[in-house]
C-alpha cells in the first residue's frame, strides 16, 4: 500500500500555482495598463500637491542629483502659477525597461498670463525594480542613458520637443517655447 506524506508547504504551493493559472483575470496587469497606471498616480499627485510622494516616485538617478527638499520646495514656489485639470494618456509604447506614452495635460495657467493651456508631451518611464515603472521625463541624462541601451527602441520613438497651446477665442493656438539651456 501506497502511503502519502502531506506536506503544508507543498500543498500550499501547488494550491497558489493552480489558482494562479486557473484565474487569468486575477494575474500581473499587462507592462501598458502598469505604465498607463503610473502616469496617472504621478499627475494625481503632482495636482493635489503630494510632492514627496512624487519624489519617491521617481528614478533614483534622479534623487541622487536633486534632495528632497529642494524638490519639493521648487514644485511648492509654482503652484499658484497653474491649476491642473486632467491628463489624456494616448499611446504607450513598451520594450523591457523603458516605456514611452504621449500625453496631453489640460490645465489653467494664472501667470503671466490667465488662460487655459494644454501641454502634449511624450512620457518617458523607465523600470528600475521589476515590475515598478518610475516618470523620467524631463530627465534626459536618465532617458539617454536608457535609449542608448535599447538602440531599437530609440529609433523607433525618439524623444518629441513637448508642444504646448493656450486657447484663444475658442481655437487651441501653439506657443513656441523657449529651450532650457
Amino acid at each position: 500500500m501506497l502511503t502519502i506524506k502531506f506536506y503544508p508547504a507543498i500543498a500550499a504551493a501547488v494550491f497558489a500555482i493552480v489558482f494562479a493559472i486557473a484565474t487569468p483575470s486575477l494575474a500581473a496587469p499587462s507592462d501598458e495598463s502598469d505604465v498607463r497606471a503610473t502616469i496617472q498616480r504621478v499627475f494625481d499627485q503632482l495636482k493635489s500637491g503630494e510632492y514627496e510622494k512624487l519624489y519617491n516616485g521617481l528614478p533614483s538617478s534622479f534623487r541622487a542629483r536633486i534632495t528632497k527638499d529642494r524638490f519639493v520646495s521648487g514644485l511648492q514656489r509654482t503652484r499658484n502659477l497653474y491649476q491642473l485639470d486632467r491628463i489624456e494618456i494616448g499611446a504607450v509604447r513598451v520594450s523591457g525597461n523603458i516605456a514611452v506614452a504621449d500625453t496631453t495635460i489640460y490645465a489653467h495657467v494664472n501667470q503671466p498670463f490667465d488662460a487655459d493651456a494644454k501641454l502634449e508631451v511624450q512620457q518617458y518611464l523607465i523600470s528600475e525594480v521589476y515590475g515598478q515603472w518610475a516618470v523620467a521625463t524631463g530627465d534626459n541624462a536618465t532617458i539617454n542613458r536608457f535609449l542608448k541601451t535599447n538602440p531599437t527602441f530609440a529609433r523607433r520613438f525618439p524623444i518629441k520637443k513637448p508642444r504646448t497651446f493656450i486657447k484663444q477665442n475658442g481655437n487651441w493656438v501653439e506657443v513656441p517655447v523657449p529651450r532650457r539651456k
